[in-house]
């Protein structure tokens, strides 16, 4: 099977900076790949790649050549809440480079974003404000503006960020729903740990200038977690949920 996204022994960063070294990373169809790292690490710089936005400074990227096989979900507060767009035409902005520059859209285009907001679970919030809607809500929106392109790959920038428990719990049940109806290829990318292990299948971290891609089997039974984090840290599981907690010492406090 070709993988549908490749990079071979990248560098990546900006003009003469390197951000990231010596990349090697491949995304099958299928996949659900959570790439994780604190911030600053380069987690964005490594989205942007994929993305094509930027190009490497050594090594190879190799990313599709259509333009609508990646369905990309930005941080829901990149999107200006002031201008009074409804659900409806924040799902169609997906459509844009096939929407008239003038007039109205056409019924497919309509019934297209319809569908993207129905697989979104959001079908009755078309006609609301988007600056009206929670964070779940907006969150939903801005999946089904990327599905409406009908993508290969859902690529997911900090989808929970700054959402409560019942919000991330609904978000995460969505991707993963897409993922298995659909065959969905899904990159999550997060900061929390937590939150991917129980979700994404094989993980990407990112820190000290490298990544290093495990399944998730590797994570929750290896040493090599600690090595990452420079830290003792061990994988528990509770309530059919995996927690990365620091490594308690004798005494049963955190090492």
């Amino acid at each position: 099977m070709e993988p549908l996204i490749r990079l071979a022994d990248a560098a990546l960063g900006y003009g003469k900076v390197r951000v990231l070294d010596g990349v090697t990373l491949e995304v099958y169809p299928g996949d659900y790949l959570g790439i994780v790292g604190p911030n600053g690490s380069g987690k964005t710089t490594l989205l942007k790649a994929i993305l094509g936005l930027i190009r490497p400074l050594a090594g190879s990227v190799q990313i599709p050549s259509s333009e609508h096989i990646i369905g990309y979900v930005p941080q829901r507060d990149t999107l200006d809440t002031i201008f009074p767009l409804t659900v409806l035409d924040i799902v169609l902005m997906g459509l844009f480079d096939t929407l008239s520059p003038i007039g109205r859209p056409a019924r497919r285009h309509i019934a297209r974003a319809e569908q993207a907001l129905e697989a979104a679970g959001i079908a009755d919030l078309r006609d609301r404000h988007f600056g009206s809607l929670s964070g779940g809500q907006k969150q939903r929106t801005i999946i089904a503006r990327a599905l409406v392109a009908d993508p290969k790959v859902l690529l997911l920038d900090e989808p929970t960020n700054g959402m409560d428990l019942p919000g991330e719990t609904g978000i995460l049940s969505l991707i993963r729903s897409l993922h298995d109806e659909r065959n969905l290829t899904v990159l999550l990318v997060s900061h929390l740990l937590n939150t991917v292990i129980n979700h994404a299948r094989r993980i990407a971290f990112v820190a000290n200038g490298r990544v290093e891609t495990l399944d998730r089997s590797e994570v929750i039974a290896s040493s090599k977690l600690s090595d990452i984090y420079g830290m003792d840290v061990e994988v528990t599981r509770h309530d059919h949920r995996y927690l990365v907690l620091p490594a308690a010492n004798e005494g049963g406090q955190p090492a």
